[in-house]
């Protein structure tokens, strides 16, 4: 059995999800997701979900504490990175604003990387991502460890040319893989306590 743990990538499994067409699938399992890359030959180890709290809208952070909470019951480990204000130019009016960028992601995603390949904790590593800033991290993994293998899943109606290029192996999230990963629209947490798929979620 080959020891397997998965990394997504948060922002950028919730950006390919933000499209019209699969909106509906940002209430996913992502344990069950996960199982739909693996075979009879792998364990599942960990499953890391990389991510932020938009810190500046209530109802978004409300939606996504549910969907964490959702994914933990489940077992899978949550690790936040923040969001940051930066000054931006508007490409027309040339006007300056202020807006939030994600930060930390791909660095904790390296961090966690090469972490558990130092301690012996997975033979394969799948990352969901189509973030070519992952890439130095996954050569350096794979210089120092030529005995791990590290394999890419490619979000939905994405595409990650330098990535299947750097990676042992590469595999592309479906719309099947999706349909049959959501997670139920109530759960039942004991205690009169539960976690309800988010109306805008719908």
């Amino acid at each position: 059995m080959e020891k397997v743990i998965f990394f997504f990538d948060g922002f950028n499994l919730y950006h390919a999800l933000a499209n019209k067409r699969f909106y509906r699938y940002k209430w996913i399992d992502l344990t069950s997701l996960a199982e739909k890359f693996v075979t009879k030959k792998d364990k599942i180890e960990d499953i890391y979900y990389f991510t932020a709290l938009a810190i500046w809208s209530p109802d978004k952070v409300r939606r996504h504490k549910a969907f964490i909470k959702a994914q933990e019951i489940k077992g899978v480990k949550t690790i936040y990175g923040e969001f940051r204000r930066r000054d931006k130019e508007c490409r027309i009016c040339k006007k300056a604003y202020q807006t939030f960028e994600e930060k930390q992601t791909d660095v904790n995603i390296a961090i966690q990387l090469f972490k558990l390949s130092i301690q012996e904790k997975y033979d394969k590593a799948l990352i969901i991502s189509g973030d070519s800033d992952l890439i130095p991290a996954i050569e350096a993994v794979k210089s120092t460890f030529p005995h791990k293998k590290i394999g890419v899943i490619i979000p939905i109606g994405r595409s990650a040319e330098q990535l299947k290029q750097t990676c042992d192996f590469y595999m592309k999230m479906k719309e099947k893989h999706l349909k049959a990963s959501m997670l139920p629209d109530v759960i039942n947490l004991g205690d009169d306590k539960k976690i309800e798929r988010p109306n805008h979620w719908k």
